[in-house]
């Protein structure tokens, strides 16, 4: 069974670590960051099911991460812990983009009701339509190996599909070389890395407009796709 993982960011470190560990308890996977950069940071180099912030917090405060995390992913869920309890306070989270607002102190058995009703959710959406992603200004249908944006379309192989696929799944990650070829080819043979240096080198022509993403050459260990 996978473990869903959970970013959860909170400046008090008695609360943060009691709630880090009864989410853990109850098996899930917890990034937890003292302040919103931090936060911002983790999210942009991980992949999570759940985020929880609190509103409050330095450097960058929990709406303003809301709204980051929103540009670059609509569907994960978040999930706002304060102590603000203006209804204009819990309207402004919502509005952001917030699928619920929980005012502190708050019952952890109710959050763990919380993420368990999302994450049936996000799953079911998944089992719906999984099929095309959004990196930086591209949509990338995998279904029908096509990506574009709105001023052009460029048709993928299978392959090049199912690689491009790879660095999304795994973004900001180094992956070995041998971990590509084995997960596309299912060997490291020499002819098929030769191939693996062609797709990548298409992707980089396909992507070159795209400031935001980077495949990156680790020499002598594999790539990195980097998206800002």
């Amino acid at each position: 069974m996978s473990i869903f993982k959970i970013l959860y960011t909170e400046d008090d470190e008695t609360l943060a670590f009691l709630t880090k560990d009864n989410l853990e308890q109850n098996n899930y996977e917890v990034t937890h960051c003292c302040n919103g950069e931090l936060g911002l940071e983790a999210f942009n180099k991980s992949n999570f099911d759940v985020c929880i912030l609190d509103i409050m917090m330095p450097k960058i405060d929990g709406f303003e991460l809301a709204t980051e995390i929103r540009k670059n992913n609509s569907d994960i869920p978040i999930i706002f812990l304060s102590a603000k309890t203006l209804k204009e306070d819990r309207i402004k989270g919502l509005r952001l983009g917030a699928d619920d607002y929980l005012v502190k102190p708050f019952s952890i058995e109710e959050l763990l009701l919380k993420i368990e009703i999302f994450l049936k959710r996000s799953q079911k959406n998944d089992s719906i339509d999984k099929s095309v992603y959004k990196i930086g200004k591209y949509h990338f249908d995998i279904q029908n190996f096509i990506l574009y944006n709105e001023n052009e379309k460029t048709s993928l192989t299978q392959r090049e599909s199912e690689l491009l696929k790879l660095f999304i799944d795994n973004k900001n990650t180094v992956l070995k070389r041998e971990q590509i070829l084995t997960s596309l080819w299912g060997d490291d043979d020499y002819f098929m890395g030769r191939s693996l240096d062609v797709f990548i080198s298409r992707l980089r022509k396909i992507l070159v407009n795209e400031k935001g993403i980077v495949i990156e050459n680790l020499h002598g260990i594999g790539f990195r796709f980097k998206i800002d």
